[in-house]
């Protein structure tokens, strides 16, 4: 059993889905983004909600491509491709990561 294929053929599945709500739904799934639905309807009114889905829509697509390399390398390869994959996505991803809401969604505001 090739456990590195697994681990990250696993997460290829939900970041696909995701990455393809935000395609489909547009601005309307921006009310999915962690945080941004907490945000009264006037400061989600002075944000661009386009924008900030097509971003969460490219991270989950560029993720499962991560994890799909991963996937496919740890099957041809070795298990142990996973963890460079696993280590490339967590670089990826607490470098999206915020924990004061105004500082995430910044870059989003409209001008």
């Amino acid at each position: 059993m090739n456990i590195g294929l697994w681990l990250c053929g696993v997460l290829v599945i939900p970041f696909v889905i995701i990455g393809v709500l935000f395609a489909i739904f547009k601005e309307k799934a921006a009310k999915f983004v962690s945080g941004f639905n907490s945000l009264s309807k006037e400061e989600q009114a002075l944000y661009d909600k386009a924008h900030l889905s097509r971003d969460i829509k490219n991270q989950c697509f560029t993720w499962a491509g991560i994890m799909l390399v991963g996937a496919v390398l740890s099957y041809f390869l070795t298990p142990y491709m996973a963890i460079p994959a696993f280590i490339i996505w967590l670089v990826l991803f607490f470098k999206e990561v915020h924990f004061d809401t105004h500082k995430a969604f910044e870059k989003y505001l409209l001008k």
